[in-house]
């Protein structure tokens, strides 16, 4: 099993990694550590998956899975094996994972800088615009007490958008033209999601932000990427307070 741990400026008590879907059982498209239990994997091998990944994390509680659906609902993690729709979560409990899947979107990392609270937030463009973001930000007191960390999504050479994408962006925040380069494809537009996602913070206060520069759709044996296949698995993307 392969996992990124996050570059960041967080207490030490803080852990955060990503998967990859390097290790694991599935098979087909789904081949490797597919922790995805809604991309039609069989299910008793999503499950090893998941249990494998809790033993080699040594996680004492149980990880809060969510039902995504490209939303703005935040909640708190609890261990009571509950999937409750939402595209983020937080807690301030001790070995409490906080847990997002991705397989182009945006996971984000957040803690406060002194160890006591995290979140994750899975970020497509919908959520993006529509303020999953600014939504998480609002669990903590202080936005320029929040340390920030990108997860790997899709690069900004590889994501295509509409022009109404672009368009919803642009009106919203000032200065989102720069996210947004021109196309090969007529009408259509290659979007920097990770600029996009910075900018949103920058103007809700955040200031420490870091990562974002590995891209799924560009590296088949490392991540799945639904852009790229269709067909694929999902990745983790797992925060919580060690200690």
């Amino acid at each position: 099993m392969k996992l990124i741990v996050a570059d960041w400026a967080a207490p030490s008590n803080i852990r955060a990694i990503v998967t990859t879907r390097i290790g694991g059982e599935s098979a087909g498209p789904y081949s490797g550590l597919n922790l995805g239990d809604h991309v039609g994997d069989d299910p008793a091998v999503v499950a090893a998956n998941r249990q494998l990944l809790i033993e080699s994390l040594g996680l004492a509680k149980a990880p809060q899975w969510l039902s995504q659906v490209h939303g703005t609902h935040v909640i708190e993690a609890k261990d009571d094996l509950s999937v409750p729709e939402a595209d983020a979560c937080w807690s301030e409990q001790s070995g409490q994972p906080c847990v997002v899947m991705t397989a182009d979107c945006l996971p984000l990392f957040f803690c406060d800088r002194l160890g006591k609270k995290v979140a994750v937030a899975h970020a497509g463009w919908r959520g993006l615009a529509d303020g999953i973001l600014e939504q998480t930000l609002s669990v903590f007191p202080d936005p320029d007490g929040v340390i920030a960390w990108f997860g790997p999504a899709i690069g900004p050479d590889a994501f295509e958008v509409g022009g109404e994408v672009r368009e919803q962006f642009c009106a919203e925040l000032p200065g989102s033209e720069q996210a947004f380069k021109s196309s090969l494809n007529q009408g259509k537009w290659l979007a920097d999601i990770y600029l996009l996602a910075r900018l949103r913070l920058q103007r809700a206060g955040v200031t420490d932000i870091s990562g974002g520069e590995l891209c799924t759709f560009s590296d088949p044996g490392s991540f799945y990427s639904y852009r790229r296949d269709g067909v694929t698995g999902r990745m983790a993307s797992i925060i919580w307070i060690d200690k």
